[in-house]
């Protein structure tokens, strides 16, 4: 799960929030993400009624959903892109030598960039968590036999390898200070996160669906700047984690579509209502002890490497309108049409103020951030 972009839609203007301090001038104009979502939240916004569409979903999603699993047999491993173990030292250690090697002379930024992509997807057990809030979907038992329930806990499993991969990868490499990658997931997975789901299984498939497609687009962009800094199997490592981001959006979305088949205006409102909250990142509250505002300085360094963007912010929701054929939907109540209005004329309002930033971006002086993950190496934002 991944970048999003940061947004106020109700005047659309360019006004990036951060906690605790205000960034430079520079960060804010270039950051495409959106920082930690208000406090007060509501809670439980479904009407207790629509939880029977989700149950009558129940035969649809064994059918539609759960096939798009893999069979743990069929599944990759971390230990598929990882030196051999069992290999006598002396093999072992040439191995590592040679990962070592391919790692060399990546720049620091990309590694500021995996590390984050890696925290994001090592902070799991938060995901799984706002998942089983949802009514209507949770695994009320914690081994539900619901396909909803089935579908979380094998989702979850998949994702897992991950986090696990990237790590292991990145403390083989030798490059980032691993002490302090491993404190950030502590802080991180103990704050948790808001995306502004509402326990709401209509607000959450929304933003699965978005956040699944952008992790897809960051760990592509990785896997290509790997391959072109010289390491095919981090490229090939990041491209295997995107080819299962990609499938997992697929499935997400597929739950929306047949949401707007069955109740129009009721999945066409909720995807409205998180495009004017803005997706935020499921990282948004990253620390690591030393900086109060890693998340907005990691998303500036992903902006500026082209790993995730507000153009590839802009790009996602414009699929999903296409995938969801949000254009064309008919039979919408006067609410729902006006949400239907917003969310169709939003990408090229998001490219507009994208432009603006950038050109105020180049007007202003880079400063440096030292990132502890790289043992307090600075880089220019």
């Amino acid at each position: 799960m991944q970048l999003t972009h940061c947004l106020s839609t109700k005047n659309l203007q360019w006004t990036p929030r951060v906690h605790r301090h205000r960034l430079p001038p520079r960060t804010q104009s270039i950051s495409a993400v959106a920082a930690a979502p208000p406090k007060a939240r509501k809670t439980h916004s479904m009407p207790p009624e629509k939880q029977e569409v989700f149950k009558s979903l129940e035969n649809w999603a064994s059918k539609s959903l759960l096939p798009m699993l893999k069979p743990v047999k069929d599944c990759w491993q971390p230990q598929t892109f990882l030196p051999e173990p069992a290999l006598p030292v002396e093999e072992f250690n040439e191995q590592v030598k040679a990962l070592r090697e391919r790692t060399a002379e990546l720049p620091d930024e990309y590694f500021v960039v995996l590390v984050g992509d890696m925290i994001t997807e090592d902070a799991l057990p938060t995901y799984q968590t706002m998942i089983n809030t949802l009514d209507g979907v949770r695994d009320e038992t914690g081994a539900s036999l619901s396909p909803w329930a089935t579908w979380t806990r094998a989702w979850t499993a998949e994702e897992n390898r991950h986090g696990d991969l990237l790590r292991t990868y990145l403390y083989l490499s030798g490059k980032v200070d691993m002490l302090k990658v491993e404190t950030t997931v502590q802080y991180l997975i103990g704050a948790g996160m808001d995306p502004g789901t509402e326990n709401n299984p209509y607000l959450g498939f929304v933003y699965t669906s978005f956040q699944e497609r952008a992790t897809f687009v960051s760990h592509g962009n990785t896997a290509r700047l790997a391959k072109e800094g010289g390491d095919p199997v981090l490229a090939r490592i990041c491209g295997t984690i995107a080819a299962d981001e990609k499938r997992h959006e697929l499935a997400y979305a597929k739950i929306v579509e047949k949401l707007l088949e069955i109740d129009t205006t009721g999945a066409m409102l909720a995807i409205s209502d998180m495009m004017q909250k803005r997706i935020t990142m499921p990282a948004h509250l990253m620390f690591d002890g030393q900086d109060p505002q890693l998340f907005e300085h990691f998303s500036a360094v992903a902006q500026r490497m082209g790993v995730y963007t507000a153009d590839d912010y802009a790009d996602i929701l414009e699929a999903l309108i296409q995938r969801w054929g949000l254009e064309k939907l008919e039979g919408l109540t006067g609410e729902g049409r006006r949400a239907q209005d917003f969310v169709c004329g939003l990408a090229p309002r998001i490219r507009k103020l994208q432009e603006r930033a950038e050109e105020r971006a180049k007007k202003m002086e880079p400063h440096g951030v030292k990132f502890s993950w790289i043992f307090n190496k600075e880089i220019k934002l």
